[in-house]
C-alpha cells in the first residue's frame, strides 16, 4: 500500500545559539555602561585637576608679582631695565586701594543696616503701642476731689484699680474725649441733709462746647427732707448714652457743693466708649 505523503516538520532552532546570543548582548551592554561611567569619572577627574592647576598657576603668578614688587622696592631693582618698576608699583597700589574699599564697604553696610534695624524697631514699637492702646477699652472712673473753696462744678481725681485711658483727659473737672463715638456717661453724688429744704438737691451733667452755651445731658433731683438732727446721707445717680465728637467735654454740676459727701465710694463720675 502506498503511504500518504506529508510535508516534513521544521527542525527546531538550536537553543544553544540563542543562549549565546543573549549572553553576548548582555556583555556588550555591560561593557557600554562601564565605558560610559568610566568616561564620566575621567572627565570629573580631569576637571578637578584643571581647577587645581589653575589655582596653582594663579598662586604662582601672585608670588612672581610680589617678588617683582619686593625687588622694585630695592635700589638694585629700580636700576634694572628688565623690570618696569613704575608700572608694577602702580598696579600694587591699585590693588591696595581696592582691598581697602572692599573692607570699608561691609563696615558701612553693617552700620547702615544697624541704623535701619533700629529705625524699624522704633517704628514697630510705636505702632505696637498705638495698636495696644486702641485695643484697650476707652474708659475712665474718677472719685470726687475735695475742694478748699465751694463751687458748683465738681472736681475729680484718679483712684486705685479704676480704669483710665489717654483718650479721655481730666481738665479741671471736665472730661475731654479725643475719639468720637457713643459713650455711656454716669455719675453719682451723695449729699448730706441736716434740715428741711424746699429746694431739691439737683445733679446736672453738661456738655461743654467751646464758644457755645453748655448743653444739659442728664439731670437728677432729690428732695431734702429730714427730721433728724444729724446728717442723713442721700444719693442721686444718673447715666445715659450720648454721641460725642472729638474734643467734646462733659462735667458735673450740683446746686450746693457744700453738702456733697467726699468719702470714698460715695461720689464718682465716669464714662466709657461703647
Amino acid at each position: 500500500m502506498n503511504e500518504p505523503y506529508g510535508p516534513e516538520a521544521p527542525r527546531p532552532i538550536s537553543s544553544t545559539s540563542s543562549s549565546t546570543m543573549k549572553m553576548f548582548m548582555g556583555l556588550l551592554t555591560l561593557f557600554i555602561v562601564a565605558q560610559t561611567i568610566g568616561t564620566v569619572l575621567f572627565c570629573l577627574y580631569l576637571h578637578m585637576k584643571m581647577d587645581k592647576m589653575e589655582e596653582v598657576l594663579s598662586l604662582n603668578e601672585d608670588y612672581i608679582f610680589l617678588r617683582k614688587v619686593q625687588k622694585c622696592q630695592t635700589a638694585e631693582g629700580q636700576k634694572s631695565t628688565l623690570l618696569d618698576c613704575e608700572k608694577i608699583l602702580k598696579g600694587f597700589q591699585n590693588l591696595q586701594c581696592k582691598d581697602g574699599a572692599t573692607k570699608e564697604q561691609p563696615k558701612f553696610e553693617m552700620q547702615r543696616g544697624h541704623e535701619h534695624h533700629e529705625r524699624s524697631h522704633l517704628t514697630h514699637k510705636n505702632e505696637t503701642s498705638v495698636a495696644a492702646e486702641k485695643r484697650q477699652p476707652i474708659a475712665v472712673h474718677l472719685a470726687v476731689k475735695e475742694r478748699e473753696k465751694a463751687g458748683s462744678v465738681l472736681e475729680w481725681k484718679e483712684t486705685m484699680y479704676a480704669p483710665k485711658s489717654s483718650l479721655i483727659s481730666n481738665q479741671e473737672g471736665k472730661l475731654k474725649v479725643k475719639e468720637a463715638g457713643l459713650y455711656y456717661i454716669y455719675s453719682q453724688v451723695s449729699f448730706c441733709t441736716k434740715e428741711v429744704s424746699l429746694a431739691p438737691f439737683t445733679l446736672y451733667i453738661y456738655l461743654h462746647i467751646p464758644k457755645e452755651e453748655d448743653r444739659l445731658l442728664l439731670k437728677g433731683q432729690k428732695t431734702q427732707s429730714t427730721l433728724k438732727s444729724f446728717c442723713e446721707l442721700q444719693s442721686i445717680r444718673v447715666g445715659g448714652v450720648f454721641n460725642l465728637r472729638e474734643d467734646d467735654m462733659v462735667f458735673v454740676n450740683v446746686t450746693d457743693s457744700t453738702k456733697v459727701k467726699y468719702s470714698h465710694g460715695n461720689t464718682y463720675f465716669g464714662m466709657f466708649k461703647l
